[in-house]
């Protein structure tokens, strides 16, 4: 199935392709990645429409079908590979989780990232708890991508959230002078504030010397915004 979905996908991308918008989006993303050209709506509907006419995909053909998209050029194919795998992240098993991985540090950039962190890592982590400690050392990583996802992973948790690993991971990327991870903990911090109003303002206000200025200002901008 894998295989007729992504000629099915790639007949449908083709016929929406525009060089002119395709420029854009390579210069937008510096350059990194080729483009199609296709504006995220028309993304999301030819995703929709391509995969009506197949039936829900086992975690095998899931997995192969990511991966198939992962080795095509243009970025469409990786959207479409995190639209997928969020479509059908539930009731998958443990060990997606290290299949997952190799999505998250190939072809690397905020875009494809966020969305395999909060929904699929996320997703994966919520149904298999057990999971965390691969969290933990995922936080640890040289690699900021899978640092960035771990901090991440809990963004739809809500009051489901583990408060104390989420602090825990802000507090040990605090002193990284890299931005994503900065941005990382601040966008992380900002979601829960959502949740945990009061415990975020202590957090901030305590650790106002570790966080970086940017993580601290990320983190109560909702707060701040809302009066």
């Amino acid at each position: 199935m894998s295989r007729q979905l992504v000629m099915a996908l790639e007949a449908a991308f083709i016929a929406q392709a525009d060089a002119v918008r395709a420029a854009g989006a390579r210069a937008y993303m510096r350059d990194q990645f080729p483009f199609y050209g296709i504006p995220a709506p028309a993304q999301r509907l030819i995703a929709r429409e391509v995969t009506s006419g197949f039936p829900a995909p086992t975690e095998r053909e899931l997995v192969g079908t990511a991966r198939a998209c992962w080795r095509k050029p243009e970025r469409e194919w990786q959207y479409f590979a995190c639209w997928y795998l969020r479509r059908h992240v539930r009731g998958r098993s443990a060990g997606m989780l290290a299949d997952t991985q190799p999505l998250i540090t190939t072809k690397s950039w905020w875009d494809t990232v966020d969305s395999l962190a909060g929904h699929t890592v996320g997703g994966l982590v919520a149904q298999h708890p057990e999971l965390a400690s691969t969290m933990d050392e995922w936080v640890e990583s040289d690699d900021i991508w899978l640092a960035r996802t771990a901090i991440l992973h809990q963004l739809g948790y809500k009051a489901s959230t583990d408060a104390d690993r989420l602090f825990a991971y802000c507090l040990r990327r605090a002193a990284d002078r890299e931005f994503f991870i900065r941005k990382a903990i601040g966008w992380a911090l900002r979601e829960y504030s959502k949740t945990d109003e009061k415990a975020v303002r202590a957090f901030v206000r305590t650790n106002v010397g570790r966080l970086s200025p940017l993580s601290s200002k990320e983190a109560l901008k909702w707060l701040e915004r809302r009066g």
